[in-house]
């Protein structure tokens, strides 16, 4: 389980690890929550393909082609007119992934292909973005999936990536889920691994970063990996070249940076929060001062002049919004880094 802020690599972190498995042939899924259709749908949607070149290649499996069977009656029930198994050459196994209860269906689905997978010496994986953004049940459903497949010592993979809080979501669903996974959490780069993110590439066309260029995108970027690409990427746009980066070039492309920031980073972000919830925000970013720490939930409903339970829906639709999350017990803060300092400078 990959957690962290946005923009810190998660989501690319995640796609790798599914390239890799699909580079050993093992049957992989990726999917992104948060969209409005159901998980169900979503899952089988992002197996189909994987699943369709492990038929082809493995078409004389009898174990895979049971899986396969099984697999349209898990898709049947978020796709009814079958569109969703379309290229599955295999007949549906009726009474397995079929209750229409997600969790029973899930683990019944993913102990079929790990059983195939086992058989052709390949695996299963199964990667989750935005985790947090899954309904309760899902999340239930998934966790008793990778539990239930770790107990039979399936060849089966799950992965996940979240905001920060995501390790506490999962474990108020399922205790054990403390134990089920590996978490890492995703921060910022030291100054090593940035001044190597900058130069490396323009090293291999020739190109190099005179040491104060280097410090001074390294410096504003603060060490977060989303930062450093823009302000490297805008930096080397704007350089005359033609093989030498210079100290003026970095400011440039530094100012430019933070333009593009506010207008399509943060800027967004506060566009689409209501005027109440930006009240909310704004509040936030105050109680905060300089720094991108947690606030009290109740210290932000007093500034405000209210009391905090008047506040539940307003920071209910803002964690919905993947503005905010609940960072502890009480506590919120911001998605993103350097939110704080952007919506202080609106009222400057």
């Amino acid at each position: 389980m990959l957690t962290g802020l946005r923009g810190v690599g998660k989501t690319v972190l995640l796609e790798e690890l599914r390239s890799m498995a699909e580079e050993r042939r093992w049957m992989a899924a990726f999917v992104e929550a948060g969209d409005t259709r159901p998980f169900r749908t979503l899952a089988a949607g992002a197996l189909t393909s994987s699943l369709r070149a492990a038929s082809w290649r493995h078409r004389s499996s009898a174990r895979l082609q049971r899986a396969l069977g099984v697999f349209k009656s898990f898709s049947l029930h978020g796709s009814p007119d079958g569109s969703i198994a379309v290229g599955i050459d295999a007949d549906r196994v009726a009474g397995r992934a079929d209750t229409g209860d997600l969790e029973l269906d899930l683990c019944e689905l993913v102990t079929e292909l790990g059983e195939a997978a086992a058989d052709m010496g390949t695996g299963v994986l199964l990667a989750v973005d935005e985790l947090q953004a899954l309904a309760r049940s899902d999340m239930a459903a998934i966790l008793a999936a990778a539990h239930q497949a770790s107990r039979q010592r399936l060849p089966v993979a799950v992965a996940g990536a979240g905001l920060p809080n995501l390790p506490a979501l999962l474990m108020d669903v399922k205790t054990y889920s403390e134990r089920l996974f590996s978490y890492r959490r995703i921060g910022t780069l030291d100054t090593d691994d940035a001044r190597e993110a900058l130069e490396r590439p323009a090293e291999a066309l020739g190109v190099s970063w005179q040491p104060a260029a280097v410090d001074r995108v390294i410096s504003d970027a603060a060490g977060h990996p989303y930062f450093l690409q823009l302000f490297g990427k805008l930096t080397w746009d704007f350089a005359p070249g033609p093989d030498v980066i210079g100290a003026e070039d970095a400011s440039v492309g530094v100012t430019w940076a933070r333009r593009d920031l506010n207008a399509n980073f943060y800027g967004t972000r506060w566009q689409r929060a209501t005027p109440a919830q930006r009240a909310y925000l704004a509040a936030m970013a105050a109680e905060a001062g300089d720094a991108d720490a947690a606030v009290s939930t109740g210290r932000v409903a007093a500034r405000l002049g209210k009391t905090h339970s008047a506040f539940g829906p307003c920071r209910d639709q803002l964690i919905r919004k993947g503005l905010v999350y609940a960072s502890g017990r009480g506590l919120v803060a911001f998605t993103v880094p350097g939110m704080t300092a952007f919506i202080n400078s609106l009222s400057d």
